[in-house]
């Protein structure tokens, strides 16, 4: 396993004023809304999610990153764990003409307002059930979707993420490093189930018997 940084310029685009977050709303009745996956956690107001998720080309260069690092070509599958509005895979089909991609999210809301030139790739479903054959992808990701389990749910997510893949995987979480940022996390989350450090994240992976690459983001 690798720890690979991919996610950071996306990320650190976004202000977040962490405190406020806690303060001007009921944190817990967003949450309960947040975790419903529909119109509020898209597209509603910012407190119960992401405020409005609408393409703007900036996962482009994440795209770019990842295509390079794993020697992406046409004629490659790739599936996207997690994969919300699809954003990221429309950007391998521009970034790598000809690769075939494939999403799945338990999200109906998002499925039904993807990106139009990947819809028909995507599927509405769980990440502990996958309904894809062994070793059927050249890469395998999931970003920012793992911590949303129960600790008991890794386990399957990551078997079944490792299970599905024949060449590169990535996975990405959030996480915390010191206090500061393990409060900050708390604060700004809406949908977490597992709050881990990278040693505990890698202790998962590494149980679920996954060999792929992963990272982090953090709220510092």
């Amino acid at each position: 396993m690798q720890e690979i940084d991919f996610l950071s310029s996306v990320h650190k685009k976004a202000t977040r004023d962490y405190k406020q977050r806690v303060i001007e709303s009921d944190k817990a009745a967003c949450a309960e809304r947040a975790k419903q996956w529909g119109f509020d956690y898209w597209d509603g107001a910012r407190e119960f999610g992401y405020g409005g998720y609408t393409y703007d080309g900036r996962w482009r260069t994440v795209a770019e990153e990842m295509a390079a690092h794993y020697g992406l070509k046409a004629g490659d599958r790739i599936l996207d764990i997690g994969c919300g509005k699809a954003f990221l895979l429309y950007e391998f089909t521009q970034v790598v003409p000809g690769v075939e991609v494939r999403g799945i999210d338990i999200s109906t809301y998002g499925i039904e307002h993807a990106k139009p030139e990947v819809k028909p790739f995507l599927d509405v479903g769980n990440c502990i059930d996958l309904p894809y054959e062994d070793g059927s992808f050249d890469l395998v990701y999931s970003l920012n979707v793992f911590h949303n389990l129960k600790n008991y749910e890794l386990y399957d997510a990551i078997r079944h993420m490792q299970r599905v893949r024949r060449g590169g995987a990535y996975m990405c979480a959030e996480s915390y490093r010191n206090e500061a940022e393990k409060v900050n996390l708390m604060y700004w989350q809406l949908t977490c189930e597992t709050f881990y450090t990278p040693a505990e994240w890698e202790w998962y992976l590494r149980l679920a018997g996954y060999d792929g690459d992963y990272g982090f983001i953090y709220f510092e």
